[in-house]
C-alpha cells in the first residue's frame, strides 16, 4: 500500500509501507532497497509495482547510494542503476544522501528503515529535493545542505513544503548517553528519553528544528514510528529487513 498526497501546486508526496510486493522473508513484501541482500529481480519488480501504482515510469525515478553523509547531488535524470542497487546494469550509484532537481516530472526517491525521509518542494520555483536523515546525516547537516542546494536552483525556503515520512520516534530510539549528548551538541533539541527513561535521540524532531532554522516553516511529519508499526520495515527492530521508499515529484505544466 502506498499513501500519496498532492498539493494544489502540483507537488506529489508518496510513502510506501511493506505490503503488496513480491519479496520473500525477511524482506516481505514490498522491499524497495537494492543493497540489503534481497533478490535483485524481486527488487526490480517491487520498484516497478510501486512506480506504476503512482503513475510513474519505473525508469524515470532517481535512486541514491545512501551512505549516512551530507553530500547533495543536483540531477536532471536518473543514474544508470547497477545490479546491487536494484537496477539492470551501468555504473554504481554515486554516494549521496540527498538529491535536488529543477526538472518537473522527475521523481526523487529515498530509502529508509528507521531513518527519516525528508521531502521538500517549492512548486512555484519548480524545485524539489529529498534527503536521507539518519543520526550521522542529521549531525553532518544533510538537511540544511539540501535546502541550500534548492535555494541555488531558485527555491525560496518560505515557499518550501516539507514532509517527513515514517521514522523511528524519540521514545523508541535508545542510544548510549554519550551518543545522545554528541548529537545534541551538533543538533540542539534532538536529545530525548525513551518511555523507560533511558537516553534516546529524536531524529524527526532534529529534522524539524533544522528545517525551521533554514527558513522552512511548513513542516508536516508522519505520526508513524517504524519501530512500533508492523506495517513498516525497521532495522532496529528486525536487523535484516527491507526498505521503505518515499517519493517526491512536481507535476509538469
Amino acid at each position: 500500500m502506498i499513501a500519496q498526497w498532492i498539493t494544489t501546486g502540483g507537488a506529489h508526496f508518496a510513502f510506501t509501507d511493506r505490503w503488496g510486493g513480491v519479496s520473500a522473508a525477511p524482506f516481505d513484501e514490498l522491499n524497495l532497497g537494492g543493497a540489503v541482500g534481497d533478490d535483485p529481480e524481486a527488487v526490480r519488480a517491487n520498484r516497478a509495482l510501486a512506480a506504476r501504482s503512482l503513475g510513474l515510469d519505473p525508469a524515470d525515478v532517481v535512486w541514491m547510494n545512501q551512505v549516512h553523509g551530507s553530500e547533495v547531488a543536483v540531477v536532471d535524470r536518473p543514474w544508470p542503476a547497477a545490479p546491487g542497487n536494484g537496477g539492470t546494469g551501468g555504473d554504481p550509484l554515486p554516494p549521496v544522501d540527498a538529491v535536488v532537481t529543477a526538472r518537473r516530472g522527475l521523481a526523487l526517491a529515498v530509502l529508509t528503515a528507521d531513518c527519516c525521509p525528508v521531502l521538500l518542494a517549492d512548486p512555484a520555483a519548480g524545485v524539489a529535493g529529498v534527503a536521507h536523515a539518519g543520526r550521522p546525516g542529521l549531525a553532518a547537516g544533510v538537511v540544511p545542505a539540501t535546502v541550500a542546494a534548492m535555494r541555488r536552483l531558485g527555491a525560496d525556503p518560505r515557499r518550501i513544503l516539507a514532509r517527513t515520512g515514517p521514522t523511528v520516534c524519540g521514545a523508541c530510539y535508545e542510544v548510549p548517553a554519550a551518543m545522545r549528548d554528541e548529537l545534541e551538541d551538533a543538533v540542539p533539541g534532538s536529545a530525548a528519553v525513551t518511555r523507560r527513561g533511558t537516553p534516546a535521540v529524536d531524529i524527526p524532531g532534529g529534522v524539524r528544528r533544522q528545517l525551521r532554522a533554514a527558513g522552512v516553516t511548513e513542516v508536516l511529519a508522519s505520526p508513524v514510528c517504524t519501530m512500533e508499526s508492523e506495517d513498516c520495515f525497521s532495522y532496529r527492530r528486525e536487523g535484516r529487513t527491507g526498505r521503505l521508499a518515499s517519493y517526491l515529484w512536481l507535476a509538469e505544466r
